[in-house]
């Protein structure tokens, strides 16, 4: 079921942060109807960094075609600002939806972008993102690929300007609109109520970043269609590696952990080893039949 389909129904899909195949494969697993490519996810795991703009264009195009390899589910990615100008954008739309991306994300700040929930963000002119938009969907090769249009400028110009930015970008064809770091519910009900007629909406869960936490059904009664939880399951993990190693270095042993980890037969069955193994040794050679 394609993703587009899919904001058109009633209810309100969750789009989990994944980072990489494994967490996408584990997210598969657990039923949801889309993923959300982190780009701070790749920045946390992959480089140890905050999410300042330091991830490449490559670094998220090989991560894209390392999960799509794993799993079917339609996939949101972030592409942070398409990694330069209007040309830089098509380039980063075409590379993104031949590894597979559903829908891309592109936002309006500055380059380097920084994570929405830090503070001194800037973004560019609502014309400049405009043409990037325009450019993105020329470049676009399927009209089931997505251009999701997220704005910062609610921390910078405030709640009217982003809203009227956001309808620009409706305006100019953005099929996903994504107001960033709204402060309260009722900037919340306020986005939804001027927006949500326009097109699907984008809300952003992030564990104590500047929007107050919803639950989904809440975000679907104000009008939201997608609610991502990007940095969630690197924060679920961080945590857990933490308690991890400092139980291992205690210790000396994994033993007190053990309750609390898949162990080799756990976690080979999780990412279905027999299966693989199995499927491998119906293409083993055949030498018998080779001499014949």
């Amino acid at each position: 079921m394609s993703l587009r389909f899919t904001l058109a129904s009633a209810e309100l899909t969750i789009a989990p942060g994944v980072y990489d195949a494994l967490t996408a494969s584990i997210a598969a697993e657990a039923g949801f109807k889309a993923l959300y490519l982190t780009g701070a996810g790749i920045a946390y795991t992959k480089l140890g960094r905050p999410d300042i703009g330091l991830v490449s264009m490559m670094e998220v195009a090989d991560t894209i075609a390392m999960i799509r390899d794993r799993v079917e589910t339609p996939l949101v990615v972030d592409g942070d600002t398409g990694f330069g100008n209007a040309l830089n954008v098509q380039r980063t739309i075409r590379l993104f939806e031949r590894m597979g991306a559903s829908a891309i994300q592109l936002e309006d700040q500055t380059t380097p972008k920084r994570c929405g929930h830090l503070t001194d963000k800037t973004v560019i002119s609502a014309g400049e993102m405009v043409g990037k938009i325009k450019a993105a969907l020329d470049a676009r090769q399927s009209s089931e690929t997505l251009i999701v249009a997220r704005t910062d400028a609610l921390a910078i110009e405030g709640m009217e300007a982003a809203i009227e930015r956001a309808e620009r970008y409706a305006e100019a064809g953005a099929d996903v609109l994504f107001v960033e770091a709204p402060k309260s519910n009722e900037q919340l009900s306020a986005i939804a109520g001027r927006l949500a007629s326009k097109r699907p909406l984008l809300a952003n869960m992030v564990e104590g970043g500047s929007t107050p936490i919803h639950a989904a059904s809440e975000l679907g009664a104000l009008g939201f269609k997608l609610v991502i939880f990007p940095g969630g399951i690197v924060r679920a993990l961080a945590f857990s590696a933490r308690a991890y190693y400092q139980s291992l270095a205690r210790a000396g042993s994994t033993k007190p952990f053990a309750d609390r980890m898949l162990d080799f037969a756990g976690l080979n069955a999780m990412l279905g080893t027999a299966d693989i193994l199995a499927n491998g040794a119906r293409y083993a050679a055949d030498d018998e039949g080779t001499r014949a």
